[in-house]
């Protein structure tokens, strides 16, 4: 009986065999072909850097949203008749209804009337709800959101122009008024655009139009999710990154880099350039003042700097 047992399992159909059988490869010919490229780890959904980038991408998005979340109004009698005649893109001419007209009020009316901006008599009330209780004296200018250029289009502005680029970063200027000079001054001596941080800083509101002078009507603005990452990429593509600092490494007289490509960078009216900013420049510029003095605004600082780089290139040729 024992000898007649048999092992449960022992004999195998031969046709089961496990693992390859002879002429397996061409059954699996299909599985082994390609499928083309790999792609870029950026663009593989759930890679790290996929997600990396669509973060950022987001990031930026809610940057410059932030910095025009709506239209605003710029009150008062003199600050509406300067936007007016500096060229800020008005929508809407408001003007309270029953107040004393006189000459501000009569040529701010007529120079809507002229660009084609529509004038509404409001209830003083109604006014003062839409300045959120400004000082209005019965007139207020309303602005629509400012329309931000992104990061990656300001160097190919520049380099379309057919001259050295030339770009001016801000590190968090929060002062608006400060903002407004500054992108006047990058208009006047020939900046081909300006970079905002998405933090901590002063973004292009009423203010900053109207004291721009109407120049943000052609000047290309940009906001920058991360401004040190965004300095590092333009030096990828061949800019020199320029600091502006009360103790830079050379002072302007010497600044040999005037007519390179080149991104000026402004410090914030009080701390100047952040650290890792100021680690990512080539050079950090100073300008020498008379004993007593102990620094300039970064809007003068920026028109100080901006005239002698315009300067030097228009000795060299090259504008």
């Amino acid at each position: 009986m024992a000898g007649n047992s048999k092992r449960r399992g022992a004999i195998r159909n031969p046709g089961t065999k496990k693992g390859a059988v002879k002429g397996s490869g061409g059954q699996r010919r299909k599985g082994l072909e390609g499928k083309g490229p790999t792609p870029r780890a950026e663009n593989r959904p759930g890679h790290p850097a996929q997600r990396r980038a669509a973060a950022a991408a987001k990031a930026a998005e809610r940057a410059r949203d932030k910095k025009a979340e709506g239209p605003e109004i710029i009150a008062g009698r003199n600050p509406v008749v300067e936007a007016l005649r500096a060229g800020v893109p008005g929508t809407t001419l408001y003007v309270a209804l029953n107040i004393d007209a006189d000459d501000r009020v009569n040529e701010a009316v007529r120079m809507a009337a002229d660009k084609g901006i529509s004038v509404l008599e409001v209830p003083r009330e109604e006014l003062d709800r839409k300045t959120n209780r400004a000082v209005h004296q019965g007139l207020g200018l309303q602005v629509p959101p400012f329309e931000y250029t992104h990061p990656d289009d300001l160097l190919a502005i520049a380099r379309d122009s057919g001259e050295p680029p030339l770009l001016v970063a801000l590190d968090g200027v929060t002062d608006p008024r400060n903002l407004g000079a500054v992108v006047r001054s990058a208009a006047a001596f020939g900046a081909h655009g300006v970079l905002l941080p998405g933090r901590r800083s002063a973004g292009m509101t009423a203010v900053a139009w109207r004291t721009s002078a109407g120049t943000a009507a052609r000047m290309p603005i940009a906001v920058a999710t991360n401004l040190t990452r965004q300095l590092k990429a333009w030096a990828g593509e061949g800019l020199m990154v320029a600091g502006l600092d009360a103790d830079g490494s050379v002072d302007i007289d010497s600044m040999d880099l005037a007519t390179d490509p080149l991104v000026i960078v402004l410090g914030s009216e009080g701390r100047g350039l952040s650290r890792l900013v100021r680690e990512t420049c080539d050079v950090t510029v100073s300008i020498p003042m008379a004993a007593g003095v102990e620094s300039l605004n970064a809007s003068v600082a920026a028109a100080v700097l901006l005239a002698e780089v315009a300067r030097r290139r228009r000795i060299a040729g090259r504008i």
